[in-house]
């Protein structure tokens, strides 16, 4: 089976290497289009075959069987694949006939610019057209384009390898679980990355996704939601995949998307996420400029929906081109216009206007929003006063690809009580750099929907602004205003630099140590005068004797009880997975676990242990459960399942995959080697190390044997070199020195030198074939041992690999936050150690000694 990010490598690895100097924000719609058409084409076959037979059945019999009776009832099998599937593909347009086609020499691009065409024309009339209108269209993806080739045969060549990328993916098969449609979003997300300004048309990055649409998916009984400026439909998706699987059968999806590419993109992206055809209704036009979806019955108040979700393009100017007044109903509540200049609050309002009275609105937008004055502080006091605003989320600069400046997510609702507070969480400094760009981890977006849920206030993060609050502050909301930012530098004490001593109101800021073992510490310290200690002992002693110490011992130990046995329950339930649709809500669950375990231990960071089993699953569970979870295996057959270990050779144009032995499907080679072949990966260490030592040897012998008095060894070193750039010990020429130890008597210097330097070479060529011979036996002892692996060995290899330092590493978050005061306590031991006075005695010591030195000189003289 091909997991998701074995389907995902595969594919982007493909696109970079057929593009070639196209622009990525193009290419997208040349490779998603025909990715489409594909799925389009296996669904065809899939729905004519459950008509035809439950048995299996070649592909080419189904094709044949297929072309026989299209050709015997046509229009008759045209309306049942219709009123099925929304659409359908002939025979002769199949994507499989095109790959046909290839194979047999027979290729044209104009076939398949008829088959799009056709496509087309058989949707015009039905009822699902507008899902499916024009998605082939000139427009997006004009085959003729020069960009794809100068030349008709360029063009063809550059099709054909584009069409044979998705040649042996079942895009049915793959689209259970999602796979399909998580491997479409992330070429979307690959190439809004390559299209760098240009990504902000139609990709909202996934962090920022799920942040807002957990909290969009918070909303109860939620039946609709809509994306006003829905790009590439990933807000959408995301909330789908956070709703129960009856909520999301139930769910009606709406969106509107002014570029006519993206248009596309986002219909084909919902259907490959087997969102049907009925469900969901996405229009081509400008948000802005006129209103919708419009309630016919209720011109003034539009359709109203449970979710609204939307990253709309940044302080957009001249958004009002339409003329648009006041009066519009969208902009009645904010009785201004937002500014011509900037077009936030504009798509704001808009989404405002089409939001349910019990429903949840989450937008992301410019940090500027919160203070920017005139028109703009005007509807912003208009909100406020309506209390619509509920929750204010500061993130970190550089999230998006196409803009570095620093965003807010509102989240809205129109049922709030006037005396409720507005959340304001700050999480712009939680966030690792991923090259250029910054990422908020898991930990980070679960903490933020955490707060967002329970409303706690946590200094330096989240706080409660009471209306009392933002009309003192004039309804400004810049997030600095209601949250300090905690510094950690300490400060410094004048009486603790003049007199010494560590001041007694740091000590007291040593929360967890006073709180775990108060007399330890209490027994380190000093006092050197009222209110100032100093240290006993080393820090280092001091350290051992805390984290040694039987209570913080006790916690550790458990901790790591309870740790085992949250891997044993989930053990179970992973190693059963036989439907990939379970993995997702196991995982949630996981991560959900961990945080009520770490909550019941004091001073740990939960969010740290949430982000370890987070990791877990992206490094290996998620891949690891596709493949459990696949159709006529389970655990142990999967992990006894040996597939071709396929690597890349070669670069550029030369690059291609050849198969290196075999792997099996779960478990990694290495593993299976250190775990059960232990002995022989020690031997072969061994000897590696002995290369080490004949290397270290030879070079040594050769570096002294350069000596510059001595133009006999010079040349001895000279002669021992391939060409002059080469560095000698990694360049040694054995013929050279074969032929030197001929013509040098055996009785002059350098005889000894070149005797022994041949030696150290045949052993270590000894060694090299020694250690190739037994690493080539080894890795076929590992293939073969792969078949007959016991179900013992197989659970204790697994629980290595998934679990293997899960314990050491939540069992560390105990000691984290107490060895974080042991260093401050260091640090504010060093700080005082030397006083004015001391400072003073020292220099004039040493004004003593300069001038004992400079007398001295005198006298001399």
């Amino acid at each position: 089976m091909i997991t998701s990010e074995e389907i995902k490598s595969r594919l982007w690895d493909g696109a970079n290497e057929l593009r070639g100097s196209m622009d990525a924000s193009r290419y997208k719609d040349y490779m998603l289009g025909l990715m489409f058409y594909k799925f389009l084409s296996d669904k065809t076959l899939s729905s004519f075959k459950m008509m035809i037979t439950r048995d299996e059945i070649t592909q080419s019999e189904l094709i044949a069987n297929y072309h026989k009776s299209m050709a015997e009832r046509g229009p008759q099998l045209e309306s049942i694949l219709q009123n099925t599937l929304g659409y359908y593909v002939l025979p002769e347009h199949l994507y499989q006939t095109w790959i046909e086609d290839i194979n047999k020499g027979n290729f044209e691009v104009q076939k398949v610019i008829d088959s799009l065409n056709h496509f087309e024309r058989s949707i015009a009339n039905s009822k699902d057209a507008d899902d499916f209108k024009n998605l082939f269209s000139n427009s997006t993806l004009d085959l003729t384009d020069t960009a794809l080739g100068s030349n008709l045969h360029e063009r063809s060549k550059n099709i054909k390898a584009l069409i044979l990328l998705f040649a042996d993916l079942d895009m049915v098969a793959l689209q259970k679980g999602d796979v399909l449609g998580d491997a479409y979003e992330y070429l979307i997300g690959q190439f809004a990355m390559e299209s760098g300004k240009k990504a902000g048309e139609f990709y909202t990055p996934r962090q920022v996704s799920e942040v807002m649409a957990q909290i969009a998916a918070k909303t109860p009984n939620i039946r609709s939601i809509y994306d006003p400026t829905v790009g590439s439909g990933s807000l959408l998706l995301t909330v789908k995949k956070h709703l129960t699987k009856q909520a999301q059968q139930s769910l009606t999806y709406y969106g509107q998307e002014k570029n006519t590419a993206t248009y596309n993109l986002v219909r084909m992206n919902l259907l490959l996420h087997e969102v049907k055809p009925n469900k969901m209704t996405i229009k081509n036009g400008d948000t802005l400029a006129q209103d919708w979806p419009e309630d016919p019955e209720r011109p003034s108040e539009g359709v109203q929906f449970d979710a609204v979700v939307m990253n709309p393009p940044y302080s957009v100017k001249n958004w009002n081109r339409a003329g648009l007044k006041v009066s519009d109903p969208r902009f009645e509540i904010a009785g201004v216009l937002p500014p011509d200049s900037k077009g936030d609050f504009a798509f704001l309002l808009h989404g405002l206007f089409h939001l349910g009275q019990s429903g949840t609105m989450t937008i992301v937008l410019p940090h500027g929003i919160l203070f920017r004055g005139a028109a703009e502080g005007e509807i912003r006091k208009r909100l406020l006063e309506k209390n619509y605003i509920d929750t204010v989320i500061g993130l970190p600069s550089n999230l998006f690809t196409n803009t570095g400046i620093p965003v807010v997510i509102l989240v809205l609702k129109k049922n709030r009580q006037l005396t409720d507070p507005v959340l304001i969480i700050d999480a712009s400094n939680t966030f690792i750099k991923v090259g250029k760009q910054n990422v908020l981890q898991e930990k980070d977006i679960a903490k933020i929907v955490d707060t967002y849920v329970s409303r706690q206030e946590q200094a330096g993060y989240s706080h409660l602004a009471t209306r009392q609050e933002i009309i003192a502050n004039e309804y400004n909301l810049n997030i600095p205003r209601y949250i300090d930012t905690i510094d950690d530098d300490i400060a410094h004490d004048v009486e603790g630099h003049l007199l010494g001593g560590i001041p007694q109101h740091n000590i007291e800021q040593l929360t967890v140590i006073r709180a775990t073992t108060p007399d330890v510490l209490q027994a380190a310290l000093a006092p050197v005068r009222p209110h100032y200690f100093t240290l006993k002992e080393e820090i280092s002693e001091l350290s051992a004797k805390i984290l040694n110490d039987e209570r913080v011992q006790q916690q550790s130990a458990q901790l790591a009880k309870q740790t085992q046995a949250y891997i044993e329950r989930y053990w179970s339930q992973i190693i059963a997975i036989n439907d990939a649709e379970q993995i997702h809500p196991l995982m949630e669950a996981m991560l959900n676990d961990i945080k009520s375990l770490l909550a019941s231990f004091n001073h740990l960071d939960i969010y740290d242990g949430y982000q370890i089993i987070a990791e877990i699953w992206q490094n290996s569970l998620l891949h690891d459960s596709e493949i459990i979870s696949a159709p006529k295996t389970n655990f142990y057959t999967a992990a006894r399942n040996r597939v071709p270990n396929m690597v890349n050779k070669g670069s550029g144009a030369k690059k291609r995959s050849e198969q290196d032995g075999f792997i099996s499907s779960l478990i990694p080679s290495e593993l299976i080697a250190r775990e059960l072949y232990a002995d022989k990966l020690t031997n072969i260490d061994n000897n590696k190390q002995q290369i080490q030592t004949l290397e270290s040897e030879l070079t040594d012998l050769i570096e002294a044997a350069k000596v510059e008095d001595n133009p006999e060894y010079d040349a001895l070193y000279e002669s021992l070199k391939k060409n002059d750039d080469d560095e000698p010990l990694d360049s040694l020429d054995n013929k050279k020195l074969k032929q030197e130890l001929k013509d040098t008597p055996k009785d002059a210097e350098t005889y000894l030198i070149l005797k022994k330097v041949d030696k150290l070479i045949s052993q270590k060529s000894t060694l090299s074939k020694q250690i190739k011979m037994e690493e080539l036996a080894l890795k076929e002892a590992v293939q073969e041992r792969i078949l007959s692996l016991t179900n013992e060995e197989i659970d204790r290899l697994m629980y290595k690999k998934w679990f293997g330092n899960t314990i050491a590493l939540l069992g560390e978050l105990i000691e984290k936050p107490i060895k974080a005061e042991l260093k401050t306590l260091q640090m504010l031991n060093e700080r005082y150690q030397d006083t004015l006075t001391s400072i003073d005695k020292e220099i004039e010591q040493l004004e003593a000694e300069l001038q004992a030195m400079m007398q001295d000189l005198v006298v001399t003289q």
